[in-house]
């Protein structure tokens, strides 16, 4: 049932059903739904709030808790466990059994729970940003969350916004609505504002004086009156039906799941083979082989692999959040790290987005102006002379045309805020601001030349009209006649436009000069491109303003028939300067080989000036393309120019490009194998947002549709921002390495008791027990791993190229250090420890036959024990670099470390000395003079690993295999 059919059974209000708003004349939309054109009062707007509910859609379902609950005991590393508790039971060893599967139920329910903490986690941070309406609220326009709009809220609706609401337009100019959520149409639908009778064969979202929740804006302008709300509206019925999705794994989802497959194979079969060779080189039975090879199996079996990846994922999410990178979907996180180019628009992102006039050229003459900011502080100068719009005609003339040809407001100080804000397009409030500061009142001036119609900005026009009634243009100079002046009797219509320089002045037939209207010369056309481009090259921005006196009934053509024969009035050059950390972040990513692409829709000359002076251009010719090049090129021939680009190290600016260029330009980058990250703002640059590999939308910017289609959103707009997430991608990826390598270098000494056991016949009794081994994967060694997975990044992780994705995470070099040097190394000290309680107690220099029972047997397994553990504690400062020295980094920077160390020492001093604990894991207590001998081996780890990074920057490599190959890719990117 429709929100207007729930309101209606309230007494205090009474609306038609939403069947009918539709056939409703635009001068009774606003009394059918109790409202007004000044929009609701506050108190209204609470009442209705609290009388129906939030503007909300219910999550759609992607799977129940419980079949996500099942999930995590499954998998292939679980199956594997639960059969070998039911090898214990099997065994008649019922505690083993028991303990195997408590361990298999607490590792599916930790797994559960951090992955379960991370959507949470991902949902808390998706509302720092959330979506948000402009509605007339007490007459004020005013900016909401979407979340409190109610029945009866008049919506304001401009290019770019997302419709929060299903809504009955009442106004609009040239508006067109996106609706391909709703209805699976590509193409922008006409609104209108007339009452649709007769539309009865008429599907709803056809009707085209309705807008509905989930669409956006894609052009023009418009106000509605919202019927209905939440679950009630159009998207919200939809949400009833829609079936559950499936997520396509991403590129470390599916490495994740070869990396168990492969762990899993292996562990089966060095269990197999152990078990062929306890039946034939000792005197075991099947069942004590059968144990024999489960131990061998529990041992390679990292168990807190998963749970600490999705632990490791969510943690970066939460760092980069706090370094203004707002993460939607974890599997992003990984991506980030393979980022090869980023694709940058240059407003905003690379510069402040504050935007000031600075210069102004009006018929020959060049005036500064002073002030900076939305401050309508400063003055407007020729010279040393002050200039206004009073002692200045043809000033006043460009003041006002650029001033009333904007959508914007400038908000003076508030309680809240206590610098002057915009609301809308920061280019046109600086517009406003100049107007101001030549003493233009144009708010009077909107009053008296009252706004008919607006032809919005539109990129491939790149120029914006606004049309008014009342205004006069000076009189032609004498002898220029104009069949477009309108007669003395009637009230004229003046166009005013602003737009791009080259294509403005192109249509402009004429020029203002000393208050008449001149022919405009191929002379006076060519000095005013010169200064267009010396404002350029000095890293301005630079808007050209026209007018036109429209014939009668010239006023509701094409685009086309308004603007042409323009006169023209000047010219205003803006500065954005760059942001001060952007150059700094530019310099990190040309050492981590990652190329910068700056696709602007600016000038050329204005973009190269700000490129070269953050850094992104250094060489003393880049290649600039324009889009109309782009329209001459096919694919083949972009690739290639890229290609060159690439691999030359030339370096290339796109600029006057539109957004289908933008889109190109993505498709040909990843088509020639690189990673992709496209910052976009605009409803234009959605498509390109949604090709990219990252899409990066600007949170304070952007357009809700950019937001809605981006992977990322910065919530400063802040180039750096990027990098700094990039950052921390690469640091996800390094961290779970880094885990994975800790557990595997412990498997060693939990396998090597097993294999002396095996080769000895028997005569060197078992080291570690299973019990004991399992009280290590899925206890000690847990909290120690996870302090890996929460690492910040290392120093010098930018100072690498960008990994490659089809590198896999176990390496031959990561086993090797593992296995075969750390790994020994550790279980060295662990039978050290095994043979010191022996020779210690009678047995000094007895290698076989050994006590393998009674309480110095179970002491002794308890001092290798003790011994695996304390030597992880140096494997674990280890694992924190992978050639830089530990010494070099932050021993405090990550406090779960130390958490780590401390959890694990007390767990193995639990299960050495308390009682219960001794008969569950097969222990016995040990004098504590034995922690002397134990702890001095902690240190042996991080001291051999040590050695290992030094000899490895001392010859200057790359460890792993693609070393040699990504060294390649480094000096072709630099």
């Amino acid at each position: 049932m429709s929100r207007v059919l729930l309101m209606s059974r309230a007494p205090a209000v009474s609306h038609p059903t939403n069947l009918e708003v539709h056939t409703v004349p635009v001068s009774a939309v606003y009394e059918a739904l109790h409202s007004r054109p000044q929009g609701l009062t506050q108190a209204e707007a609470r009442v209705r709030l609290q009388r129906y509910g939030r503007n909300t859609i219910q999550r759609i379902a992607t799977g129940s808790l419980s079949r996500k609950f099942l999930s995590h005991f499954t998998h292939m590393m679980a199956l594997l466990l639960w059969l070998g508790g039911l090898i214990g039971f099997l065994a008649q060893l019922p505690q083993l059994g028991v303990a195997i599967w408590l361990v298999n139920c607490l590792n599916g329910i930790f797994s559960f729970w951090q992955e379960y903490k991370a959507e949470q986690a991902i949902t808390a941070l998706r509302r720092v940003l959330p979506t948000y309406a402009r509605v007339l609220r007490d007459g004020q326009e005013q900016r909401i969350v979407a979340e409190e709009l109610v029945p009866g809220d008049v919506l304001l609706l401009a290019a770019g916004d997302l419709i929060s609401a299903d809504a009955r337009v009442v106004q609009e100019t040239e508006l067109r609505v996106d609706q391909s959520t709703l209805t699976g149409e590509s193409h922008p639908v006409r609104k209108t504002a007339e009452a649709m009778l007769g539309s009865d064969a008429m599907r709803r979202a056809e009707l085209p004086n309705l807008v509905f929740a989930g669409t956006s804006v894609a052009a023009g302008t418009g106000t509605a009156v919202v019927f209905a709300t939440g679950m009630n509206s159009e998207f919200g019925k939809l949400a009833h039906l829609t079936q559950s999705v499936t997520a396509d794994l991403s590129p470390l989802q599916r490495e994740m799941q070869r990396t168990t497959k492969v762990i899993t194979v292996i562990a089966v079969a060095v269990g197999s083979l152990f078990f062929v060779l306890a039946l034939a080189l000792t005197q075991v039975t099947v069942a004590e082989s059968l144990l024999f090879a489960l131990g061998m199996i529990v041992a390679f079996v990292p168990e807190g692999l998963l749970p600490t990846v999705t632990l490791a994922l969510a943690m970066g999410t939460q760092r980069m959040a706090r370094r203004h990178a707002l993460i939607k979907r974890l599997s992003a996180v990984e991506t980030l790290g393979c980022t090869t180019v980023i694709c940058t628009d240059k407003t905003g992102t690379l510069t402040q987005n504050a935007l000031t006039v600075r210069e102004l050229w009006v018929a020959g003459r060049r005036l500064t102006v002073t002030g900076v900011g939305y401050a309508p502080e400063g003055d407007i100068r020729e010279g040393e002379r002050r200039v206004t719009a009073a002692n200045d005609s043809d000033l006043r003339h460009l003041l006002v045309a650029a001033g009333l040809c904007t959508d914007a407001r400038v908000l003076p100080p508030t309680q809240e805020s206590r610098q002057w804000t915009v609301l809308g397009d920061p280019t046109e409030a600086a517009l406003r601001v100049v107007a101001s500061k030549g003493g233009i009142d144009l708010e009077a001036e909107a009053r008296r030349m009252p706004r008919v119609r607006e032809l919005p900005f539109d990129s491939r026009r790149k120029r914006m009209t606004t049309l008014h009634q009342g205004a006069a243009l000076p009189p032609r100079s004498p002898g220029v006649t104009s069949s477009l002046l309108a007669p003395d009797h009637q009230q004229p219509t003046v166009a005013f436009v602003k737009g791009a320089p080259k294509e403005l002045l192109a249509l402009c037939t004429h020029i203002l000069r000393q208050g008449q209207v001149c022919p405009l010369d191929e002379g006076e056309r060519a000095q005013i491109l010169a200064a267009n481009d010396q404002y350029a090259r000095n890293g301005l921005r630079v808007l050209a303003v026209g007018q036109r006196v429209l014939p009668h009934g010239l006023t509701h053509v094409a685009d086309d028939a308004i603007e042409c024969d323009l006169t023209f009035l000047g010219l205003v050059a803006m500065l954005d300067p760059p942001r001060p950390e952007v150059a700094a972040a530019v310099a990190k990513c040309h050492r981590a080989g990652i190329r910068i692409i700056m696709i602007t829709g600016d000038y050329g000359l204005t973009a190269e000036s700000i490129a070269r002076r953050i850094g992104i251009i250094r060489a003393p010719r880049p290649r600039l393309v324009t889009g109309a090049d782009l329209n001459t090129m096919d694919e083949a021939a972009l690739r290639a120019l890229l290609q060159a680009v690439w691999h030359r190290g030339e370096e290339v600016i796109f600029a006057r490009v539109a957004p289908e260029h933008k889109l190109r330009i993505v498709t040909a980058l990843q088509g020639i194998g690189q990673v992709v990250a496209v910052t976009g703002d605009g409803v234009n640059d959605a498509p390109a947002l949604r090709q990219a590999d990252i899409g990066i939308a600007m949170g304070l910017s952007g357009t809700d549709v950019a937001k809605e289609a981006a992977d990322m959103i910065l919530t400063d707009d802040n180039f750096a921002s990027i990098v700094n997430a990039i950052e921390e991608g690469r640091a996800v990826y390094a961290n779970i390495k880094k885990f994975i390598s800790y557990i595997f270098t412990s498997n060693t000494p939990e396998a090597v008791p097993f294999i002396l056991f095996a080769f000895s016949g028997g005569r060197i009794p078992l080291a570690l027990n299973i019990m004991q081994i399992l009280s290590i994967d899925l206890g000690t060694d847990i909290v120690p791993a996870l302090a890996l997975g929460a690492e910040p990044p290392e120093p010098g992780v930018m100072d690498r190229p960008p990994r490659d994705l089809q590198a896999h995470l176990i390496t031959r070099s990561l086993l090797v250090r593992a296995y075969f040097w750390l790994g020994i190394l550790q279980s060295l000290a662990a039978m050290t420890a095994f043979y010191f309680l022996y020779w210690t107690n009678g047995y000094w220099g007895q290698w076989l036959d050994l006590p393998a029972s009674g309480p110095l047997y179970r002491a002794a397994t308890a001092m290798t024990l003790a011994a695996v553990v304390v030597t992880q504690i140096g494997n674990l400062f280890a694992q924190r670099t992978e050639h830089m020295s530990v010494v070099r980094i932050d021993l405090w920077n990550n406090w779960l470390l130390w958490g780590g160390i401390a959890t694990e020492l007390t767990l193995v001093f639990l299960i050495i000395y308390v009682p219960f604990l001794q008969e569950i894991f097969g222990t016995a207590a040990f004098p504590l003079r034995n922690w002397v001998f134990l702890l001095a081996w902690a240190p042996s780890l991080l001291v051999a690993d040590e050695l290992r990074k030094a000899c490895v920057r001392r010859r200057g490599a790359d460890i792993h295999p693609s070393g040699e190959r990504e060294r390649t890719s480094a000096r072709g990117a630099a």
